[in-house]
């Protein structure tokens, strides 16, 4: 079974979102996968997480916010996803065999609905994409998980 990481600074949205994708793509691809997310930080799973994932049908309503230290075997990932670059900056070392992906999404934190379904939507496709290519036996790049992901709120940007 092969393992994926997925780290941002707080483990309360955009690292849980990649988590609940990942869980979903793997189970529709017949892809015996285990995946977890953890922060620099705990807090909390954000209710905005928590209800756009609802919308595509998965369930983060039990998904607690957790630091790297709290997750089963944390030095033992074939695969480390920085989703944010405050984790890239941070992340630690990980063991030659491990590969390390960072792939950055915008925080929809403090914004409307709109813009939390466009982060889960671009999050879900690069997740799609991953997938995919452990799926086919092949070794994610970023280039190849981040191909054609649309940056969320592009055509809404604060000035």
């Amino acid at each position: 079974m092969q393992r994926v990481l997925v780290l941002c600074t707080h483990n309360s949205a955009r690292s849980q979102m990649a988590e609940g994708w990942l869980r979903h793509h793997a189970v529709e691809a017949g892809l015996d996968l285990d995946v977890w997310s953890a922060g620099t930080e705990r807090t909390r799973v954000k209710p905005d997480a928590i209800t756009v994932m609802a919308e595509v049908g998965i369930d983060l309503g039990a998904h607690t916010s957790k630091r790297l230290d709290e997750v089963p075997e944390p030095w033992s990932f074939d695969v480390v996803l920085t989703v944010c670059d405050a984790a890239n900056e941070t992340c630690p070392s990980y063991p030659a065999r491990t590969t390390r992906l960072h792939v950055s999404f915008p925080d929809p934190s403090g914004h409307d609905l709109t813009r939390w379904r466009e982060v889960r939507d671009a999050i879900g496709a690069m997740s799609s994409r991953l997938v995919e290519t452990l799926r086919a036996g092949g070794t994610p790049t970023e280039d190849g998980v981040r191909a054609s992901t649309p940056e969320p709120g592009t055509a809404a940007r604060d000035g």
